[in-house]
């Protein structure tokens, strides 16, 4: 080594964690959400990647056409002390109703379940 040479040394930590997910993984990833009862976290974590990719690839992939939009479900404004008469619920002896708050909780009610307690139930999960 000459006078007045330096030396020059570079340490590599980690690894790389950009990584390319193709629509196919992301579509399986999504998948599992809900099975056996994995919430968000469960399956964001077993895939090591944060909760916030697993919501950003479902807006990207519904973007694209390639996440479907659940069938039968209405979304209401709960703000409102009526529920307004386009969005009356119609009682059904088929399939439970599925009511998803902005605070991420779910109400399902039985099937043919009475209206007035249904109001009731999601003032109840708006209040708790």
């Amino acid at each position: 080594m000459r006078r007045g040479q330096i030396l020059r040394h570079e340490v590599i930590v980690g690894v790389e964690r950009r990584r390319f997910w193709p629509d196919e993984m992301k579509l399986s990833i999504l998948r599992e959400i809900g099975v056996g009862g994995a919430t968000v976290t469960d399956v964001a974590q077993r895939h090591d990647v944060t909760r916030q990719h697993i919501y950003q690839w479902r807006r990207q992939l519904k973007d694209k056409g390639l996440w479907p939009e659940p069938k039968g479900v209405a979304f209401l404004s709960l703000d409102a002390p009526e529920l307004p008469a386009t969005c009356k619920l119609e009682p059904t002896n088929s399939a439970p109703a599925e009511i998803g708050f902005a605070n991420g909780r779910t109400l399902r009610c039985p099937p043919g379940m009475d209206e007035a307690d249904i109001m009731r139930l999601i003032r109840l999960v708006e209040t708790a």
